[in-house]
């Protein structure tokens, strides 16, 4: 398995664009941004060229998901907005080529029932699959926990299954990330298991506390092998927050995963 620097939280002492050659001086094999659309799009695709560094995921624009509010994915009144950030996302992943782009489908807004709102995500992700499969590109979907995210509409491996069964497209598969899954308390191996065959990415931080790993409780390396014997072949995504000491000083267990 590949593994990815998540340069929104990481080497975040450098401007973003100068990310891209810091992560591959640390010795990861690509890169991916949450929410890379600050700069443009000729900007990080030369960066990405000049860096030999894959981009692997970037995220479809969010609204205000970021600062509280309810995203887009799931808004009915919003549809419009959705519909824009869509066309967005497709004009810069063909410049930039990612490997994948996530929807993060947010949460419900006042008035709006779960049912609602879900019915409206599906659909979208429906759209957002058919859209990008045009372009290559594939579509992942992701189960924040509701403690760091409250009202979040996607927290658990069965939502996720569950979601990826009604939207039924094939350039749809899951985004799993370790560190959400753990800060539920959740069996996170036996959520692997679940999703076997449909996760399209993997990102992961130490629990608790969201840090590098060897931070915190959290035992990696059953958590990849479950991921190898139910037949995930993707990458690894490093999406935690290095501390006070920088990016480079969290890097001590990147040469162990590399060897192993």
């Amino acid at each position: 398995m590949k593994i990815a620097a998540n340069l929104s939280l990481l080497f975040s002492e450098l401007p973003l664009i100068e990310r891209v050659v810091a992560a591959a001086a640390a010795g990861f094999d690509g890169v991916e941004i949450q929410f890379p659309y600050e700069l443009p799009a000729i900007a990080l695709k030369e960066a990405l060229a000049a860096a030999g560094m894959p981009l692997r995921l970037i995220n479809l624009p969010a609204g205000d998901l970021m600062s509280g509010g309810a995203g887009l994915a799931a808004v009915p009144a919003r549809q419009a907005e959705f519909d824009a950030a869509l066309q967005d996302a497709l004009s810069y992943a063909a410049m930039v080529r990612p490997a994948l782009v996530n929807v993060l489908p947010g949460r419900p807004t006042e008035g709006v029932e779960p049912e609602q709102a879900l019915v409206c995500l599906v659909d979208n992700l429906h759209k957002t699959a058919e859209a990008f499969q045009l372009l290559g590109i594939g579509v992942v979907v992701e189960a924040i926990n509701p403690l760091d995210m409250p009202g979040f509409l996607i927290n658990t491996p069965e939502q996720l299954d569950a979601l990826l069964k009604a939207v039924a497209h094939p350039n749809l598969a899951v985004q799993y990330d370790l560190y959400h899954m753990a800060r539920q308390g959740l069996d996170v191996q036996a959520g692997i298991a679940l999703l076997a065959g449909r996760i399209g990415h993997v990102q992961f931080a130490d629990y608790p506390g969201r840090g590098a790993p060897g931070t915190g409780v959290l035992q990696f390396a059953p958590l990849l092998t479950a991921l190898r014997d139910n037949g995930y072949q993707g990458w690894l995504a490093a999406e935690y927050r290095p501390g006070e000491a920088g990016t480079h000083a969290s890097l001590g267990w990147l040469s162990e995963w590399r060897a192993a």
